[in-house]
């Protein structure tokens, strides 16, 4: 079936997608009662996600489409917006956002950030084999299946996305031999869950306040790190002029360069000498994927910087600059989703809701009883789900500053996607009927 959508250049798709940005922050910042109540309810940042999604869902623009040639064959056809904005917006966004980061003050956030990422990791693990257990009691048939075409195998692939990233996905769709003709729907079901996931706890975020009161927290940790980076901000502020632009945006670009070339030379370097790494099979398959390097190397530098000279540049507002950045990801990744998709395969996307839901219960029950703060909760959660493309979109959400909190735990989750992914898909297999 032909796909295309109404727009099928991505210049003019970003075009769009910018127009969406500068709709939104034109409206956040205006003084009109109604635009006033509207970002009390809906936050900003989910507006910029939410706008494109609803741009793809009505086939104005589109990730992918198929179209039919003169010859008659269906012909694949990708958009290169979200890879751009994750292979060189956010790389460059993560460094520009921990120039100003106080490590000390990190580290000072206690170990609640990792217990809640731990929890978020159980949670995806027990949640699989619970969802299982409850739709098969009402639709059988939805989670059944044998041989390649059993639907705990598909399942796998989504543990494996959603303890770690893509690479611990296909590392699962290798071990578990689902069938890859029925793999999309795994692949629906992964974007329009999580995807649901993080709007709404985008829309927690404006809620913050109400709901770490609820959960009885300390955010003394959190406000003291922010209150120093916003401290330390503006006694450097000043007008930037053309060269801090353009030295910031060097800084920036300089280290997605490296990164990109440590990345491809560490992953080729893996591959070539380790069985383990280059077998997607492999529970360490992770460690060959350039995208994990990549992030972990440009988070690495950004730190380091931040004990250099060039720290200074918080002051001409390079954090700003990594915001920008920050947000044109977040449109790309809102154009991932389309709405009209969610009632395709309604068996699947029901376990996903469940499943997800048991993870969302986790969370809050740990968190109410550690007295962990919302940004925790969320950053843990979306380490988890959303890896490392969307951890520092939710942290960041909360203060520039703590984007970092969220790259840190997203890499772990990397470390164990795996590992923890084949624990859920042996206890789904158990359970599957």
């Amino acid at each position: 079936m032909d796909t295309t959508p109404f727009i099928t250049q991505d210049t003019i798709a970003f075009g769009i997608i910018m127009l969406t940005l500068g709709f939104v922050f034109y409206t956040s910042s205006s003084k009109n009662s109604f635009w006033l109540k509207f970002y009390k309810i809906i936050p900003a940042l989910l507006m910029a996600y939410m706008l494109p999604a609803i741009f793809t869902s009505i086939g104005i623009i589109a990730p992918e489409w198929e179209t039919i040639n003169e010859a008659g064959v269906m012909v694949d056809h990708k958009s290169k917006l979200y890879y751009v904005a994750s292979r060189f917006l956010l790389p460059a966004s993560l460094v520009l956002m921990t120039l100003s980061m106080d490590l000390k003050a990190v580290f000072n956030l206690g170990p609640k950030a990792l217990i809640m990422f731990l929890t978020g990791t159980v949670g995806i693990i027990i949640g699989g084999p619970i969802a299982i257990l409850l739709i098969s009691l009402v639709f059988p048939e939805t989670v059944g299946g044998a041989g390649p075409d059993a639907v705990w195998r598909g399942l796998a692939t989504l543990a494996g996305s959603w303890i770690g990233g893509g690479a611990n996905q296909a590392a699962m769709l290798e071990i578990y031999e689902y069938n890859p003709k029925k793999y999309g729907g795994m692949v629906l079901v992964d974007i329009i869950v999580a995807n649901l996931w993080m709007a709404i706890l985008l829309i927690g975020i404006g809620k913050s306040k109400a709901i770490d009161k609820w959960l009885k927290a300390d955010t003394s940790a959190i406000e003291e790190l922010k209150e120093k980076v916003s401290a330390y901000a503006s006694k450097v502020t000043r007008n930037p002029t053309l060269s801090d632009l353009i030295i910031i945006l060097s800084i920036a670009f300089t280290v997605v360069g490296f990164s990109h070339f440590g990345a491809n030379s560490i992953s080729s370097f893996l591959k070539d000498n380790f069985e383990a790494v280059s077998d997607k099979s492999s529970a360490l398959s992770s460690f060959g994927s350039q995208f994990f390097w990549m992030i972990s190397i440009a988070t690495f530098i950004g730190i380091l910087l931040s004990f250099t000279k060039f720290k200074k540049y918080e002051g001409a507002g390079a954090s700003k600059i990594g915001s920008v950045f920050i947000y044109i990801l977040v449109a790309t990744i809102g154009m991932k989703m389309d709405l009209g998709k969610i009632l395709e395969n309604p068996g699947l996307i029901l376990i996903g809701l469940v499943w997800m839901t048991i993870h969302a219960l986790l969370l809050i029950t740990v968190a109410k009883i550690i007295k962990a703060p919302f940004f925790f909760l969320a950053v843990g959660s979306q380490a988890n789900v959303g890896g490392a493309a969307s951890a520092p979109i939710v942290a960041a959400a909360f203060h520039p500053a703590l984007a970092s909190v969220g790259v840190l735990l997203a890499v772990f989750g990397y470390v164990v996607g795996t590992y923890g992914a084949m624990l859920t898909a042996e206890l789904m297999r158990i359970v599957a009927p």
